[in-house]
């Protein structure tokens, strides 16, 4: 099972929405993880020292936050099915809200709205509440329908 549509369908059929990220190897080098959290997959971005772009404040570099934030709306497109192979980023706009701290962040991902060729996606990181963003993005995605 190495095609993403193998790997997404064991996923859903495990309830394990983890293989995901583990199947991206850019994924498990940053430390992004996927989980589910009732319905909708929750990314998470755990903490490393080298992910800190600014030791004087400190805060997370804004590129990981992306990265999460990218990561965690695919994780979603994938989990929901949309598509049979893995989504190609169209374009993503990504608006910083706070600092992160240098502790773990967390990513919510709502298809917002899906065609036969692009999919919505808005996603939201937080850190220790989710009301309180540290950054949002709002991405769409080309998905292959075959």
């Amino acid at each position: 099972m190495t095609d993403l549509a193998s790997i997404a369908a064991r996923a859903r059929a495990t309830g394990d929405a983890g293989l995901l990220a583990s199947a991206i190897p850019y994924c498990r080098w940053l430390g992004i993880s996927a989980s589910l959290d009732g319905d909708s997959v929750l990314g998470r971005l755990t903490y490393q020292d080298m992910l800190v772009g600014n030791p004087s404040v400190p805060a997370l570099h804004g590129g990981t936050i992306g990265a999460l934030l990218e990561s965690t709306a695919i994780f979603e497109i994938v989990w929901r099915g949309a598509g049979a192979r893995l989504p190609k980023t169209i374009d993503i706009t990504v608006d910083y809200l706070r600092s992160a701290r240098p502790t773990d962040v967390w990513a919510r991902g709502t298809i917002t709205k899906q065609g036969r060729r692009v999919v919505n996606v808005h996603v939201e990181a937080y850190q220790d509440d989710a009301a309180k963003p540290v950054a949002t993005a709002d991405a769409h995605f080309l998905v292959d329908d075959e």
